[in-house]
């Protein structure tokens, strides 16, 4: 006869929806011929033009050296810049370049969806609740809003 476990908690729910939500925002962004991490740059990048590679890797908290990799094959692909510093030469400063940020619409569209359908079991309510109680959660174990944990591990 098997032992009558006891129900998941909290953690164990949220790692599954975030796994679950996770897999699905890449798929739907893979579409896009982008993966997460991607994302994760280039909305940074746009939301601060001019910012240092060595600054993208301190928020993201990644090596330097990963950063590079990446932001060399978004500039090949033509959605980056990356322009010495007028400061200090040593210093590359990113933008997005008009690809960049006509794709970064597109994955905006693409995540407004996913967020929709996500959420889709619940109600505006039960949205704007949850997501202030996850939000609280987050602050309450000092990470960074807005940068996926993730980045951390990549190596």
């Amino acid at each position: 006869m098997a032992a009558d476990l006891p129900a998941p908690g909290v953690s164990f729910l949220l790692t599954q929806l975030g796994t679950h939500a996770a897999a699905k925002f890449a798929a739907r962004v893979g579409e896009l011929d982008l993966t997460p991490p991607q994302v994760g740059m280039l909305r940074m990048i746009a939301a601060q033009p001019g910012l240092s590679q060595q600054a993208l890797a301190g928020h993201l908290g990644m090596l330097p050296s990963k950063v590079v990799a990446f932001v060399d094959e978004l500039e090949g692909r033509g959605l980056v810049t990356r322009t010495r510093s007028t400061r200090d030469r040593r210093v590359h400063e990113l933008a997005l370049t008009e690809e960049g940020t006509e794709l970064l619409g597109d994955v905006h569209a693409v995540a407004a969806e996913h967020e929709a359908d996500f959420c889709r079991a619940l109600d505006q309510d039960d949205q704007t609740r949850l997501k202030a109680l996850l939000e609280r959660l987050a602050n309450s174990h000092d990470l960074t809003p807005g940068v996926h944990p993730g980045y951390r591990t990549i190596r």
